[in-house]
């Protein structure tokens, strides 16, 4: 027997699963092979930016607000940092995708042992649970901004996603993307205008991309920074995109499978470049305004709502961070619940309705939500949005590593493992993340 299908059949990874990822929409797109490459690639175009929501969140709001009011452009280098590392782990998780049809989930349950699997598979849920927290707050948040509303009765409306979900998906796969993108397009608009009024030192803004050692040697900007890693670098991230890929029919054979590995790593790249202009902008915002009046503490989004118009003189200014932000919150609860439902269906083998699928995962974070706002008070809401993003880059080794360990393997991949030299990159960043994680650690517990 070939060593390489020996090894495969040693690990259980011929045991196929049941159904694709995320089974109700598992290759509903088509891509017709009679097409044009132009109107093929286009039929990619969507995974990506659903993808690229989770970059541009609530939480990544509060820690890159945080990051521009107290260090000005410093934190600019560790967003573009943080980009990188984004754009190669998600090319990772495309090409697990579509060069072993399952997604990470459902790879880590074929790949190892049950006493390694279900530990990866709660630590999924936590950072999956500390990604809806900081969501449902921050849809909370814009809710009460723009139409007063408290922020207990934003958390229960953030439920209704679930119908929203299923609405637009009865509609098809696509009609939840071009929902998704649309309210992209607005936030991207909120920010134009903003930062036009802000009117940054853009010879400041450049050289905030050049990274100083000051990052891991203070400890105040380190905390931050891995705030911006794992609100921009996010575990769930890993799983949601090596599902929603298939959810394009784009063949079986091994040049269909290539077209489709080339096209979907263009889609989340672009995305992800659209995702470092809103994170950059954000904190830009804050450096221009926030810091440069020498508010240097604001971790809070009200807070920073507040203090935009009399900071930029227009009464405009406000209500657009609160649209933008409304509209981040909405389009990432979608994707993290999406996210949700693939983890459960993945590591578990789980077949059940859609409809409570996603009801469970949006419950999991409705409830702890809810008892942050009562237990901890709504002025409290900025720090834990800030507090989950950290809790997320530490769960990113336990996603990272069997990523990069998975696809280097050809006995699991075949003709479409990773090569060498991305391999030892994302190897890199894996390593990194573990030590700024070490480090951040210890100083926690060192005070």
């Amino acid at each position: 027997m070939d060593r390489q299908v020996k090894d495969a059949v040693d690990t259980g990874w011929l045991k196929r699963a049941a159904a694709g990822p995320l089974s109700d929409v598992n290759r509903t797109v088509r891509v017709s092979s009679s097409s044009s490459s132009v109107r093929r690639f286009i039929s990619f175009l969507g995974p990506g930016y659903l993808v690229a929501v989770g970059y541009m969140d609530p939480g990544n709001w509060a820690t890159s607000l945080a990051g521009g009011a107290k260090f000005g452009m410093a934190l600019l280098a560790v967003a573009l940092l943080s980009n990188v590392m984004a754009i190669l782990l998600q090319s990772l998780a495309a090409r697990l995708a579509i060069g072993s049809g399952r997604d990470l989930a459902q790879a880590c349950r074929d790949a190892y042992p049950r006493w390694v699997s279900l530990p990866l598979w709660l630590l999924a849920e936590i950072a999956i649970i500390a990604t809806d927290l900081a969501e449902v707050i921050g849809t909370a948040i814009g809710l009460k901004l723009l139409f007063g509303l408290p922020l207990a009765y934003g958390v229960i409306i953030t439920s209704l996603d679930v119908f929203l979900i299923l609405g637009l998906q009865r509609m098809g796969f696509r009609k939840l993307e071009a929902f998704v993108i649309g309210l992209l397009a607005i936030i991207a608009a909120c920010f134009a205008v903003q930062i036009a009024l802000a009117d940054p030192d853009w010879g400041a803004v450049m050289r905030g991309f050049i990274p100083t050692t000051e990052i891991v040697t203070n400890p105040d900007m380190l905390y931050i920074a891995m705030g911006i890693i794992g609100a921009t670098v996010m575990p769930h991230n890993l799983y949601l995109h090596s599902a929603i890929v298939q959810t394009r029919a784009y063949g079986t054979s091994l040049t269909e499978k290539r077209e489709a590995l080339k096209f979907a790593t263009i889609d989340s790249t672009l995305a992800l470049m659209f995702a470092l202009l809103i994170n950059a902008s954000i904190l830009i915002l804050a450096a221009a305004t926030y810091f440069k009046a020498g508010n240097h503490d604001v971790t809070d989004l009200g807070q920073a709502h507040y203090l935009l118009a009399p900071l930029l003189g227009s009464a405009i200014a406000p209500t657009l961070f609160a649209v933008a932000l409304l509209c981040c919150g909405l389009s990432s609860t979608v994707t993290a619940t999406l996210a949700g439902q693939a983890v459960m269906e993945g590591f578990l083998d789980i077949q059940i309705a859609p409809w409570l699928r996603r009801l469970i995962t949006r419950m999991v974070a409705i409830v702890p939500a809810a008892v942050v706002v009562i237990f901890y008070g709504e002025e409290q809401a900025g720090r834990l949005l800030i507090a989950s993003q950290v809790v997320l880059g530490l769960q990113l080794p336990f996603a990272v590593v069997p990523l990069v360990a998975i696809t280097a393997s050809r006995a699991k991949l075949g003709p479409l493992v990773a090569p060498r030299w991305l391999t030892l990159a994302t190897g890199f960043i894996a390593v990194i993340l573990i030590v700024l994680n070490i480090k951040l650690v210890w100083d926690l517990l060192t005070g």
